[in-house]
């Protein structure tokens, strides 16, 4: 074999072994990729199927349209019975035309197993009751504040766990506006800080704006639109998903959660966007999700997860039908989980959430959904999926 034989094969043999070296490296590291766990993880979830109790005296509920969980871990609803038809009421029409069914008490508490216990609403001497329910939420003092979104619905109004009414901020059919310091103006949300006793509005159907009052007093605070500007009223027209974002909230103004170091999260629900803010009302950063939902909006409500840190937010969206699962300090969305339909575990309108103490989720439906629904917490798993579907039980033992 001549030199320039040699030269060749072993130039030749040389590249072999080097491309099967490489291969194998590269077989070995898609083995270990395989082989190692997902880095990221979040929390994990499965429909309660049978949470909760059957309702009693033919009692049905309408657009179910808050929840909160109180300190003994009872879980609150309100709904809007007038959202009923007469072909679900026919027990109360006159003459009835069916034994089933009746309208159910406006406000319902239920325990941990799902059983109904205090159910009260309705209208009362000293405050207007709503004309649009909207909004549950029981505060660190054990009371009851109710949100108001109807045209004419300037006002919040807050009760004992029995009833009793405590107070009202705002006066029904009062309202002046974004700027007004004495009312409100169909209200979505409240929610009370217990650093300073300061109830937080997402102020809301009517105003653009978060206001914040004295819990006690009803004094009003202070007030801030988006990116901490100045609430206005402008008509922005329809929201447009490749157009500069707007610098107002859009109605309606859907949410307000305070966390515990001290951070603002709003939602701007048509805007498909969270606002972050410190507690004067100052900007910090915001997260857009689905940003071609158009119609009612992809961000809904939120509630933080029950660690220390409040790692993840979760987020309801009422038009796509998930729960977003989000890193509250990155703002990434890390997986989903839902689906649309009336099975457990799905939904027609999304619309709030609460958490109980083991981090249980709870959610109930508007439109034509009108339920709540319990999804048990199962721990961090490895995300797999970004949109995890249907979470069924994996198994029928609880």
């Amino acid at each position: 074999m001549t030199d320039g034989r040699r030269l060749k094969v072993g130039t030749t043999l040389g590249a072999l072994i080097l491309i099967l070296g490489a291969s194998k490296v590269v077989i070995e590291r898609r083995v270990e990729a395989q082989a190692k766990p997902a880095t990221v993880q979040a929390p994990r979830f499965e429909v309660d199927p049978l949470w909760p109790k059957p309702l009693p005296n033919h009692w049905l509920l309408g657009s179910t349209i808050g929840v909160s969980v109180d300190s003994t871990d009872h879980v609150w609803i309100v709904h809007r019975a007038g959202t009923l038809g007469n072909n679900e009421k026919g027990a109360e029409l006159t003459p009835p035309t069916s034994e089933c069914c009746v309208q159910a008490p406006l406000i319902l508490e239920f325990d941990q197993a799902g059983t109904l216990g205090r159910h009260w609403g309705g209208p009362g001497q000293g405050y207007d009751w709503p004309q649009s329910m909207h909004g549950i939420y029981v505060d660190y003092k054990q009371n009851v504040w109710l949100g108001a979104s109807g045209a004419k619905d300037s006002q919040v109004t807050k009760f004992t766990k029995d009833g009793k009414f405590l107070m009202q901020i705002g006066k029904f059919d009062s309202t002046k506006g974004s700027s007004d310091t004495a009312n409100v103006h169909s209200v979505a949300q409240v929610r009370v800080d217990p650093a300073t006793n300061e109830a937080y509005m997402a102020d809301g159907y009517g105003n653009h704006r978060v206001s914040v009052w004295d819990a006690d007093t009803g004094a009003f605070k202070r007030m801030w639109g988006a990116y901490g500007n100045k609430p206005e009223d402008t008509d922005f027209g329809r929201y447009n998903p490749t157009a500069p974002p707007i610098q107002q909230f859009r109605n309606p103004v859907h949410c307000v959660e305070i966390a515990t170091d001290g951070l603002v999260y709003v939602c701007d629900r048509v805007n498909d966007r969270i606002q972050v803010f410190q507690k004067n009302g100052t900007f910090v950063k915001e997260i857009f999700i689905k940003k071609n939902t158009l119609g009612a909006g992809s961000v809904w409500e939120i509630v933080f997860s029950k660690d220390p840190q409040q790692k993840y937010i979760f987020l309801t969206d009422g038009t796509n039908e998930k729960i977003y699962v989000i890193d509250r300090t990155s703002l990434e969305v890390l997986t989903s989980f839902g689906d649309g339909g009336r099975q457990p575990g799905q939904w027609f309108g999304i619309h709030s959430i609460a958490s109980d103490s083991k981090g249980n989720l709870y959610t109930t439906e508007t439109f034509e959904g009108k339920r709540v629904q319990r999804f048990i917490y199962k721990g961090l798993a490895p995300v797999t999926k970004m949109d995890q579907g249907t979470v069924w039980p994996t198994s029928t033992t609880r």
